[in-house]
C-alpha cells in the first residue's frame, strides 16, 4: 500500500485517482504530477514501484501544500477575515454563506436544520 503526505492511497484505483485522496491534490494536479515524474496515469496504485512512489513523494513535498499545511494555511486565512471584521469574516462567524448565495430560502448545510416556531396558547383553549 502506498503512503504519500501521510494518506494511504486506495489499493485498486488508478494513480491518477488515488493520488485525489490527499488533501489539497485533484484531478488535474494530480495529472501534472504523474507527468513531472513520468508514470502512466492509467497504472493501479498497487503497482507502483518503489521508485515511482518515491518520486511522486519527492515532487508533491517539494512543489504542493497539502494535507495538515494547506488546512492549517486555509483556517489562518478564515481566521485573518474574521479578524479583520470584513464582510466575509462576520459571515464565517455567524455560521451564514459566504460567497453571496440567498438565505430566505435554502442555505441549511450552513444554517443548520430548521428551528421550529413555538406557537402561544389561545385563549379560547383555557376555559
Amino acid at each position: 500500500m502506498a503512503r504519500i503526505a501521510g494518506v494511504d492511497l486506495p489499493k485498486k484505483k488508478r494513480i491518477e485517482v488515488g493520488l485525489t485522496y490527499i488533501f489539497g491534490i485533484g484531478r488535474s494536479t494530480s495529472r501534472k504530477i504523474l507527468g513531472a515524474v513520468g508514470v502512466d496515469p492509467n497504472t493501479a496504485t498497487d503497482d507502483l514501484t518503489e521508485s515511482q512512489i518515491n518520486d511522486i513523494r519527492k515532487v508533491i513535498d517539494g512543489e504542493y501544500r497539502v494535507e495538515g499545511e494547506l488546512r492549517s494555511l486555509v483556517s489562518m486565512n478564515i481566521k485573518r477575515l474574521m479578524d479583520l471584521g470584513c464582510y466575509r469574516g462576520l459571515r464565517h462567524r455567524r455560521g451564514l454563506p459566504v460567497n453571496g448565495q440567498r438565505t430566505k430560502t435554502n442555505a441549511r448545510t450552513r444554517k443548520g436544520p430548521r428551528r421550529a416556531a413555538v406557537k402561544k396558547k389561545s385563549a379560547a383553549k383555557k376555559k
